[in-house]
Parts: C-alpha cells; sequence; structure tokens
C-alpha cells in the first residue's frame, strides 16, 4: 500500500475524530473513544508501514514514538478543546474571543513544534538520520492532511450580526 493511500485512509479517519470531537453528545463518549483508538492505531499503523524498520530498529524506535504519541495527544486533546470552543461561538465572537483563540491556536502549534523538537534526540539516538527524517516527514504529512481537513470543517470568524464569509 503507498504513502499518499495510507494517508488517505488515515485522513479519512481523522475528519471522523474531529468530526466527533466537535460533537458535544454524551451519548457518543465511548463511540468517540473507539473512533480516537482507531485513528491513533491507523496513524501508528501508517508510520510503520512507512520506517522500513528492521527488528533491532524497530525495538529502539517504538518506545520513542509512543512517548512522542503521547505527548503528541496531549496537545491534539488541547485542540479539540479549542476547536469545541470556537465551535460554540464563532458566529458571534467578540473582539476579547477572538484574542483569545488566536494565541490558543499559536500556542498549540508552538507546543507541537516544542515536542517535535524535544524528541529529535531520542529518535536520533534510535535509528539513523535518513529515518528520523523520514518519521518526521510521514508525520508531518499526516498532520497537514489533518488541519487540511479541520480548515474545511471550521467556518470562517464572524462578529455579531455579520454574514459569514464564502
Amino acid at each position: 500500500m503507498s504513502l499518499k493511500t495510507i494517508l488517505t485512509s488515515f485522513t479519512a479517519a481523522s475528519l471522523v475524530v474531529c468530526t466527533f470531537g466537535l460533537s458535544s453528545a454524551s451519548a457518543q463518549s465511548s463511540q468517540k473513544q473507539l473512533d480516537i483508538a482507531a485513528a491513533r492505531a491507523q496513524r501508528k499503523a501508517t508510520v510503520g508501514a512507512n520506517m522500513n524498520l528492521t527488528s533491532d530498529e524497530a525495538s529502539r524506535f517504538w518506545p520513542v514514538y509512543d512517548a512522542y504519541e503521547k505527548r503528541m495527544d496531549s496537545v491534539e486533546d488541547r485542540h479539540v478543546k479549542e476547536l469545541k470552543d470556537f465551535a460554540a461561538k464563532y458566529d458571534s465572537l467578540t473582539d476579547a474571543d477572538a484574542k483569545k483563540k488566536l494565541d490558543e491556536v499559536m500556542a498549540i502549534q508552538q507546543a507541537r513544534l516544542d515536542v517535535q523538537k524535544e524528541f529529535v534526540p531520542q529518535f536520533r539516538a534510535a535509528v539513523s538520520q535518513v529515518k528520523v527524517t523520514r518519521f518526521y516527514q510521514i508525520d508531518n504529512k499526516i498532520q497537514a492532511l489533518i488541519q487540511c481537513d479541520i480548515a474545511q470543517l471550521v467556518p470562517l470568524a464572524t462578529t455579531p450580526g455579520e454574514a459569514a464569509p464564502q
């Protein structure tokens, strides 16, 4: 299976996760948890299918990857919260709300970058530099596809009474 096919599948799964993440119905909670677990498993499978790790490399890589994903999951949870907060009032944002939203989005982007930077030495200690670079390419492609899906779902901010931009 090609990286493009795998990433397309992952994007579809992430879209489901994001859609459920924006929903507030508590009855969907256990289904949402299953969907999130499935998307995370798909992400790991995508990485595994494209890393071409030897068994020795795999024994060093996967513990670092799991720690990395745990840290990134907390950043993504923060992003889902930000999206829920925005969805609750996107059509009636005050300047203070808009400032808070932008500041949080920037902080989330910085937190992602901080986690990526923090783990570079650990990945370098586990596998070759080429494979570290490959991992970050895969990770960045997955993140870009997720962000593209989210961008299509999230409406542009409007002030109270303003018509939504097209």
